[in-house]
C-alpha cells in the first residue's frame, strides 16, 4: 500500500483498476467524467475503455462484457441514467455473470446539471443494490467491494458518489500494482433460458430478485460501512461519557453528509450516529438497533429524504415511538448541497431545547468558520468561442421574424445570456429538435430553429432529425460543430476521428449522415465569416421542410489562437456596439473607449467585422493598446 493525493473520481478509478476491471464504458458528464479518463491514463493493456455515443450504448456495452464474465463498469451523471434506463430496467431481470458497477454521479445544487436527481430512487425502482461513499478513501475501497457483491448476487450494482466526493481531494491509501486483483473473463456461454428476456423468465426472475434483496438487507446489516458510531469528543473538552445520551437523540446520515456530521460533532457532545452506506436494500436490522431507546432522530443526506423515509417506515412497521426529522419536517433544507456549516447549525437547533451542554467551536465561539461569499460570476461563452458567432449570425439574419430558438445541453446553453438571448428553450440532450417540431405544428408561421452541438448530435439528436424528416416537419437544424465535447472537458466523439484508446479512426461526417437521413439542404459554413454566415441563414431558413446548417469552427481550447485584436483609440467612437451585441469577455469599456484584453482575445475577428468605424484591427496593424 502507498498514499496518493487524489480527486475522489481518481480514487474510484484506481479502485476499479485494483478490482481487476476489464472494460469501462461511459458518456462524459460532470461530476463523473474523470473516472473514465483516469482509468484510460492509468490502465494496463488488458483494460478496454471507450466514450460511447450515449449512456444507453455505454450501458449495453458494459452489460455485454459482464455477460462474458468480465468485470465491467459504466460511468455517467444522474441525468445520463435517464438515457440508460431502458437497458438497465431489463438488465435487472437478466442479471450478469461478471461483476458490473454502474457509477452514477449525483449533482446536488445542482452545480453543473439541469436537475437535482437522486440515483438512490433509481436503485429502489430498479431493485438494484446501491453503495453511497462518504469520502475519497471510502469510494476507493467501496468500488472494489461493489464488484464483489455484484458477482456474489449476479446483479449490476450502483455506486453513487455526489459532487463533493467526486471532486474533493484527499490523501488516499491505495494498493501497489502487485496487490491488484487479476480477473480473467471465462467468455460468453450460450443459454437462451438465461440471456433472452421472455415474459416467463421475467416473472421467475422477479421472484428471485425480491428474495435476493431480502438476503442483501441481511447482508448489509453486517457490512462494515453500515455502522452505528460515536465520534470522539476529546477535542471539544467534553466531560460526558461516550456512552451517555441524556436527551435520547440520534443522527442518521449517508454519503458526504456523514463526514460533515462527524466534523460538526467535534464541537458537540457525543450522540449516536447511524451511517448508511447502502441505502438500498436498506439495512433494517441495523436501523432497529440504532433506534432502540431513542426519542428523536435527525437525518442528513443529499438529495432526497431516502434515509428519512426508510426510518419513518421502520418506526411505523415496528410501532416505535421515535420522531424522525429531516427534509420532510423542514429541520434540514430540502434542496441544494449540505455543508459543514449548514449541518452544524441544524444539529445545534435540533439539540438546543433539551441539550444545553453543547460545546462552542474554539475558532469562533458559537459556530464554525463562515467564509465570506465569493463574488458571483455569471457563466458566459469564452472569448473567441465560435458559438457566439453562430448565434449572432442567426440573430442578425432573423431580425424582425417570428422565431423560436430551441437550445440544448452544452456550452451553447450559454447562448441564453444577454446580449445574445438566443436560447428560448432547453430541456435535455437532443430535445430541441422535438420541441421545435411541436411548436411548428401549433404555430406554422414561426421560424423554428433547433441548436445542437456535434457531440450531442451523435448522442441523442439523430433520432429527432429522423422523426422530423419522416413526419415532414418544417424547421432549421443548426449544428454547432466545434470538433470536441467542450463543456465536459474536450472528450473525443465519433466526429473527431479519435477514440478514448488513442486510436485514429475515420471521422463520421455529420453532413453525410444528414443527407443519408434524407435532408436535401445541408450547408457548412464558418460562423466567424459573419456576412457569409448571415447570408446562409437567410437563404436556408426560407426553404421548406427540414434543412440544416453546420457552423463548423473549432473550440478555442483545441485550436491554435490567432493574433489578438487591438483597438485604435483615435478611430473608436465609444459606441459600444461590440459589447452590446456580442458580450465577449475580452471587450472592456474604459474611459469612454473600448479596450481589448490581449490575454483573453483569440483573434476571432468577429468584433472587427462589426465595428462601424474600423477601429478594431489585428494587433500587428495598429499601435500599442496602451
Amino acid at each position: 500500500m502507498h498514499k496518493e493525493f487524489l480527486m475522489g473520481n481518481e480514487a474510484i478509478a484506481l479502485g476499479a483498476i485494483a478490482a481487476g476491471v476489464n472494460l469501462v464504458s461511459g458518456y462524459p458528464g460532470t461530476p463523473s467524467t474523470e473516472v473514465l479518463e483516469t482509468i484510460a491514463k492509468r490502465r494496463s493493456d488488458n483494460i478496454y475503455v471507450e466514450w460511447s455515443v450515449n449512456e444507453k450504448a455505454a450501458m449495453e456495452v458494459a452489460a455485454g462484457a459482464a455477460y462474458s464474465g468480465a468485470r465491467s463498469m459504466v460511468t455517467m451523471k444522474q441525468v445520463g441514467l435517464n438515457v440508460a434506463s431502458d437497458p438497465l430496467m431489463s438488465l435487472e431481470y437478466i442479471g450478469v455473470k461478471g461483476g458490473m458497477v454502474v457509477l452514477v454521479a449525483d449533482d446536488p445544487g445542482p452545480v453543473s446539471s439541469q436537475t437535482e436527481q437522486d440515483t438512490r430512487h433509481f436503485a429502489a425502482f430498479s431493485k438494484l443494490p446501491c453503495f453511497d461513499p462518504s469520502s475519497a478513501q471510502e469510494a476507493y475501497e467501496m468500488v472494489q467491494e461493489a464488484f464483489a457483491y455484484s458477482e456474489k448476487y449476479g446483479t449490476p450494482v450502483f455506486l453513487r458518489p455526489t459532487t463533493r466526493v467526486c471532486h474533493g481531494y484527499a490523501s488516499v491509501s491505495v494498493k501497489d500494482a502487485d496487490e491488484y486483483t487479476s480477473h480473467t473473463p471465462d467468455g460468453f456461454v450460450k443459454d437462451s433460458a438465461r440471456w433472452v428476456i421472455f415474459p416467463r423468465l421475467s416473472y421467475q426472475n422477479h421472484i428471485k430478485i425480491e428474495e435476493r434483496n431480502e438476503k442483501l438487507s441481511e447482508d448489509f446489516f453486517a457490512y462494515k460501512r453500515n455502522q452505528i458510531v460515536r465520534p470522539s469528543v476529546s477535542d471539544a473538552g467534553s466531560d460526558t461519557a461516550a456512552d451517555e445520551n441524556p436527551v435520547r437523540k440520534g443522527i442518521a446520515a449517508g454519503g458526504v453528509s456523514f463526514t460533515y456530521v462527524l466534523e460538526s460533532l467535534k464541537s458537540i457532545d457525543s450522540i449516536p450516529i447511524l451511517k448508511i452506506a447502502t441505502p438500498h436494500p436498506f439495512p433494517e436490522k441495523l436501523a432497529l438497533e440504532f433506534l432502540e431507546g431513542l426519542d428523536a432522530v435527525l437525518c442528513f443526506e443529499e438529495l432526497d429524504p431516502v434515509i428519512e423515509k426508510e426510518l419513518t417506515y421502520i418506526c411505523g412497521k415496528y410501532h416505535l415511538p421515535v420522531k424522525i426529522y429531516g427534509k420532510l419536517s423542514h429541520h434540514v433544507k430540502n434542496a441544494g448541497e449540505n455543508s459543514r456549516d449548514s449541518v452544524f447549525r441544524d444539529i445545534r437547533r435540533f439539540l438546543k431545547d433539551t441539550y444545553d451542554n453543547t460545546r462552542s467551536n474554539p475558532k469562533t465561539g458559537n459556530s464554525p468558520d463562515i467564509l465570506p461569499s465569493l463574488p458571483v460570476r455569471p457563466p458566459v461563452l469564452c472569448a473567441g468561442c465560435p458559438h457566439r458567432a453562430s448565434f449572432y449570425a442567426v440573430k442578425t439574419a432573423m431580425q424582425g421574424e417570428k422565431t423560436i430558438f430551441c437550445g440544448d445541453i452544452g456550452c451553447y446553453t450559454l447562448g441564453n445570456a444577454m446580449p445574445l438571448d438566443m436560447v428560448d428553450t432547453c430541456l435535455c440532450m437532443g430535445a430541441g429538435l422535438g420541441i421545435a417540431q411541436g411548436v411548428g405544428r401549433i404555430e406554422p408561421d414561426t421560424h423554428c430553429f433547433a441548436f445542437v452541438g456535434d457531440s450531442t448530435f451523435f448522442a441523442s439528436a439523430v433520432t429527432g432529425v429522423i422523426n422530423a424528416v419522416y413526419n415532414q416537419s418544417d424547421l432549421t437544424l443548426i449544428i454547432l460543430d466545434n470538433s470536441t465535447t467542450a463543456m465536459t472537458g474536450h472528450q473525443p466523439h465519433p466526429g473527431t476521428g479519435q477514440t478514448m484508446m488513442g486510436k485514429i479512426v475515420d471521422k463520421i461526417d455529420i453532413e453525410a449522415v444528414l443527407k443519408g437521413i434524407g435532408l436535401d439542404i445541408v450547408e457548412t459554413v464558418d460562423p466567424l465569416e459573419h456576412k457569409t454566415a448571415v447570408s446562409c441563414v437567410k437563404r436556408v431558413s426560407n426553404e421548406p421542410g427540414v434543412k440544416a446548417i453546420i457552423f463548423k469552427s473549432p473550440c478555442i481550447a483545441v485550436a491554435e489562437p490567432k493574433e489578438s485584436m487591438h483597438v485604435l483609440p483615435d478611430k473608436c467612437i465609444g459606441c459600444k456596439k461590440c459589447i452590446r451585441e456580442l458580450g465577449c469577455p475580452a471587450l472592456i469599456a474604459l474611459k469612454g473607449k473600448i479596450s481589448i484584453d490581449p490575454s483573453l482575445c483569440t483573434g476571432c475577428t468577429l468584433c472587427h467585422q462589426l465595428c462601424p468605424t474600423d477601429a478594431i484591427v489585428n494587433r500587428k496593424a495598429g499601435d500599442s493598446n496602451e
